[in-house]
């Protein structure tokens, strides 16, 4: 089997779940985003401690799942901060000369996915069922659409190199491409739901810029951590796709800025 073969054999289903969870809303949301952060987070310990910079291996997920869980439950917030209490206090009496290398690696792993898939969570809530709903996918259209069209059209096009110390394929022409793919991908959307929109079009451009402008610092963040680690993918947990840091890594800096645009303006 082909390996684009097998990239799309797991790319559809996977999607169309994706869709399905994000219509259903509510905690079959809220359940698949935690179960992709802590996956995420796995792989980006994994990618940290190859980079010489380790992580401690069991609080990245307690601070991830406070993040998730700390508007919903009670209790959670006040737990969260006893934990952070607890962890700042071992690696301040700590030995070991990597206890601030790990103080710091510890919080962006404990952090860094699960903020970013939080706003995803957050845009999910807006307005109605069908309000949250549409923003969800036309964000994830977005950045797919310009992760899509950034590679082909870089590959075509690209003379110019974007940052050719972290990813040498990465090219302005290609940066160029994604905002067209991120518009497209917002028009798609639009056009194709069968609901009342919750905001125009002309609204809606400023978030189609924000992720084709935001998704490539997260794609290239990854793309310099996996260079430090010597890492190709981030894990190969998606047959085809390397892994889910790999699928989500432009969403995690997306879904903060279009929730900010959005908190603003909805």
């Amino acid at each position: 089997m082909s390996n684009s073969l097998k990239r799309i054999l797991v790319a559809l289903p996977a999607a169309i779940l994706f869709v399905w969870m994000a219509w259903m809303g509510g905690w079959y949301f809220k359940i698949m985003i935690i179960g992709i952060t802590l996956l995420i987070q796995f792989e980006l310990i994994r990618l940290l401690d190859g980079a010489l910079t380790p992580s401690d291996s069991i609080f990245p997920y307690s601070f991830g799942l406070w993040v998730l869980l700390s508007t919903e439950l009670p209790y959670v917030f006040e737990i969260g901060l006893l934990l952070f209490l607890l962890f700042v206090s071992r690696q301040t009496f700590s030995a070991s000369s990597a206890s601030i290398p790990k103080l710091s690696s510890t919080f962006f792993a404990g952090l860094y996915a699960p903020l970013g898939m939080l706003s995803l969570i957050l845009i999910d809530n807006f307005g109605t069922k069908v309000d949250g709903f549409i923003l969800t996918i036309m964000l994830v259209f977005m950045v797919w659409g310009a992760d899509s069209l950034a590679y082909f059209g870089g590959k075509a096009f690209g003379k110019n190199p974007l940052a050719p110390t972290i990813s040498p394929n990465k090219t302005w022409e290609g940066l160029a491409f994604g905002y067209l793919g991120s518009l497209m991908g917002m028009l798609l959307v639009y056009f194709v739901m069968p609901f009342d929109k919750p905001l125009t079009l002309l609204e809606l451009l400023p978030m189609a810029v924000l992720a084709a402008t935001f998704g490539p610092i997260g794609d290239l963040l990854e793309s310099k951590i996996k260079r430090k680690a010597n890492a190709k993918d981030s894990s190969a947990l998606i047959p085809g796709h390397g892994g889910f840091f790999d699928r989500f890594d432009a969403l995690l800096l997306a879904a903060p800025a279009a929730y900010v645009y959005l908190r603003f303006i909805f």
